[in-house]
């Protein structure tokens, strides 16, 4: 059982898991909150009946950061010992390989928009506030807000946001590549169940070979990534998925096919 991160489905959205970040009043992420979002972002990658997943964090906020109070009278060694803690926490939504959403309203702030990034993409409120303000605290983006920012945006507008630790609003986010979307935010929810919805009934195989081979060919050179795409193309050629989806383009057209998740 997990208190302050929970996993949900519902008949209303079936194929959709939602990972609700619930710890009043802002959503500080501490040590528990971390060790839940590693608990379930595993968990979702077990369960078949969960093809995508919505993050989020409620109506009024998403997450203000780490949970400074904790982490205010550690040294290094302690640090030393915890950081590996903290950014697989931070980093878990990245492990999740089906599609993820983040569903960001109010403020989504240093380890609150590392969890975020970690996310396939992010649909914001229009208040929306993002940021990495950790070096007004005198340190650095510890999970992984240093690496996936820069990847996403550019070195040089994750430099100024890092080394201003300035809030970024909706519409500035979605013009530098930060967001994908804005919405009024009482819809932020609801346009996330939407995108997710599009793959719950799509060939899960695939997209995740899709979400493997972008992820780690962005993290290595031209060749190398050609090298991993070979790999999982040829590999879906074993799936149930894969005859189907062939079978019924041959037979019907494209867009009919009936994919049983194997």
């Amino acid at each position: 059982m997990t208190e302050f991160v929970t996993l949900d489905t519902s008949d209303e959205h079936p194929g959709i898991g939602t990972i609700r970040l619930n710890r009043p009043p802002m959503n500080a992420i501490n040590g528990q909150v971390q060790d839940e979002l590693i608990q379930l972002a595993a968990e979702v990658n077990k369960r078949d009946d969960i093809k995508a997943v919505v993050v989020f964090g409620g109506p009024k906020v998403f997450a203000a950061g780490a949970d400074i109070k904790e982490m205010q009278a550690m040294g290094y060694t302690d640090m030393s010992e915890a950081i590996a803690r903290l950014q697989g926490g931070l980093s878990a939504i990245a492990t999740i390989t089906k599609p993820t959403v983040a569903a960001i309203t109010g403020y989504a702030l240093g380890g609150g928009l590392e969890v975020a990034l970690g996310a396939d993409r992010r649909i914001v409120g229009d208040n929306a506030k993002v940021g990495v303000p950790e070096i007004l605290l005198g340190v650095i983006p510890g999970g992984g807000g240093t690496q996936r920012l820069a990847r996403l945006v550019g070195p040089a507008k994750a430099k100024d946001m890092v080394f201003t630790g300035r809030f970024v609003d909706a519409e500035e986010a979605l013009q530098i590549g930060l967001v994908d979307q804005v919405v009024a935010p009482d819809e932020v929810y609801n346009a996330a169940l939407a995108w997710a919805k599009q793959f719950t009934g799509a060939a899960s195989q695939a997209l995740r070979a899709a979400k493997q081979a972008i992820d780690q060919g962005l993290d290595t050179d031209l060749s190398t990534g050609l090298a991993i795409e070979r790999h999982l193309f040829a590999g879906l050629f074993a799936t149930e998925d894969r005859t189907i989806g062939m079978t019924s383009f041959v037979e019907n057209g494209p867009g009919k096919a009936k994919f049983v998740g194997k």
